[in-house]
């Protein structure tokens, strides 16, 4: 992909900008009081601090591409499409920081069109920074990260994300669910998409799946498995997971077995 971004020294920026809003978010956390919280809609939750990370990220990511657009969670900036895109969560696992569960995490990404450019998600509490830009691999930490290799599913621990405001997939969803857990090690489910992609990509879980997902809650770690050496796919094994509310990574050697638990409980 040709580009005149030097995504290099953007990626460095947006980790700043990103651990600068984790860190208001750490010092918020101290304080917190369940009080703030609003429904946004059926078990979707928002606080101020969410808000406010928001508007943090913006302005700063405004200086270092200032040409484009966004597309974040709380809706603080117009959304718009123009060549480039910052697609954006705040506060991924949102109802973890609210009941103080340690696992949420700050996503950013920078998308040319469809394609992933620079890919940042910090996990807050581990003082974790996962990060990788276009053909220049995935880092946590200044570490280089790979995908795990196993080679067969029954080797395999497996991260989801349980539905939690469109239902109507569910009985296919528990069908896959299953199925993973009858033909894994084992199943887990953090509550923060981010992270979850974030470590497939550091070998932490060998694979991911989930349905009901936005945009803001993928686009950093989808760009952070494929720099890492994974695979992403919808649930079909096609390409509509940014935006198509169905994600399944993982490491390429386990993609069809996984693949196959989809089509075995319907989906």
């Amino acid at each position: 992909m040709s580009t005149t971004l030097n995504l290099q020294r953007i990626t460095e920026q947006t980790i700043d900008v990103a651990k600068q809003a984790g860190a208001f978010i750490r010092e918020q956390a101290l304080t917190f009081d369940v009080g703030a919280v609003k429904t946004k809609s059926l078990n979707s939750l928002v606080s101020y601090v969410d808000v406010e990370s928001e508007k943090m990220l913006v302005n700063a990511l405004k200086q270092i591409v200032p040409q484009a657009s966004f597309l974040t969670e709380e809706k603080t900036v117009a959304t718009s499409e123009t060549e480039y895109r910052w697609i954006i969560d705040p506060l991924d696992g949102t109802t973890n920081f609210i009941h103080k569960i340690p696992v949420y995490s700050v996503s950013v990404a920078l998308y040319r069109g469809d394609e992933p450019l620079v890919g940042v998600v910090y996990e807050v509490n581990r003082d974790e920074c996962f990060y990788a830009h276009h053909q220049g691999g995935a880092f946590c930490n200044g570490k280089k990260i790979e995908v795990t290799r196993a080679t067969k599913l029954a080797d395999t621990l497996i991260a989801t994300g349980f539905p939690f405001e469109d239902f109507k997939y569910i009985d296919k969803y528990v069908g896959a669910l299953r199925n993973m857990m009858t033909h894994t090690l084992g199943v887990r489910r953090l509550g923060s998409a981010a992270a979850d992609l974030a470590y497939v990509a550091m070998g932490r879980f060998d694979g991911f799946f989930e349905y009901n997902l936005n945009a803001w809650d993928v686009a950093a770690g989808i760009l952070l498995v494929k720099e890492a050496g994974g695979v992403v796919s919808d649930f079909s094994s096609g390409n509509d997971y940014l935006f198509g509310r169905e994600i399944l990574a993982c490491n390429p050697s386990i993609q069809r077995e996984m693949l196959q638990q989809f089509s075995l409980a319907g989906t």
